[in-house]
This record gives structure tokens, sequence and C-alpha cells, in this order.
């Protein structure tokens, strides 16, 4: 039996096999590839409206000093939230990061350009902690 509720209305286990989730508001009349994510006008329905940083337990923290830009991390993250404009790391999107920590498995700087840290402690005082260069690598 078809549900009455509007798309909007539904939660993610009452959607039929096939629904389509839009990502967008209205029709889309440019490439939006060439739109910056912030800039973008997302559907209620988008996951980008979703906040789930507030159950994450470790966090990658970023020392912009140590980054070489290589993207790895932004290629790799699969919540998308590693923040990047004009092919050079700018921030993590906290908001978006689950805290799975494949951007720190993938970073290729030594020492790590990104690291994990518990939730709790502040990025300065993390950056603080940062170790230094292991000799031989």
């Amino acid at each position: 039996m078809m549900s009455t509720k509007s798309i909007k209305e539904m939660g993610w286990n009452e959607l039929v096999i096939g629904a389509a989730v839009y990502s967008f508001e209205g029709n889309i009349n440019y490439n939006v590839s060439e739109v910056l994510p912030e800039d973008r006008h997302y559907a209620e329905t988008n996951s980008k409206m979703a906040y789930v940083g507030d159950w994450r337990v470790f966090k990658p923290v970023w020392n912009s000093e140590l980054c070489i830009d290589c993207q790895n991390c932004w290629l790799y993250c699969p919540d998308t939230s590693i923040i990047s404009r004009d092919k050079k790391m700018v921030g993590v999107d906290y908001d978006h990061c689950k805290g799975c920590g494949i951007c720190v498995e993938v970073c290729p700087t030594n020492p790590k350009s990104l690291l994990m840290f518990a939730e709790q402690i502040k990025n300065e005082e993390a950056l603080t902690q940062w170790p230094e260069k292991t000799k031989g690598e």
C-alpha cells in the first residue's frame, strides 16, 4: 500500500525500493559541480542537511603546515567531509565527519598531516601534541 506522506515526511525506512531522493531543491539548470557546496540549494532529504557529528568519538585534526595537498583525504573520505578549494585542503567538515579515520590512513606525509584525536580535545591543543618526523621514513 502506498503511503500518503510526502517524501519530506517519510523516514529513511519508509521509502520504497527505487524511490528518488532528490539532492537539490527545484529544477537545476546549472552545473552543480561548478557551485561551491555552501552555495548549493540542498533538498531537505539530502544528507548535507543532517548533522551527524555529535556521536563521533574520535575526530581527524588537520595540521596545515605538514599538508602537501595531495588530495588523498578528499578522494577517499566516504562522507565528503574534507573541504578542498582549488585542489588545496582548507579543513574538515565536522558536521558530517563520522570519525572513521580513513583520511588519516591515506595521508602520505611524515608525520601525517591528519591525525585522530579524542572528540573532546580542542584542535589547538591537538596541534601542540603532534609527533616529530620519524627518521628513515
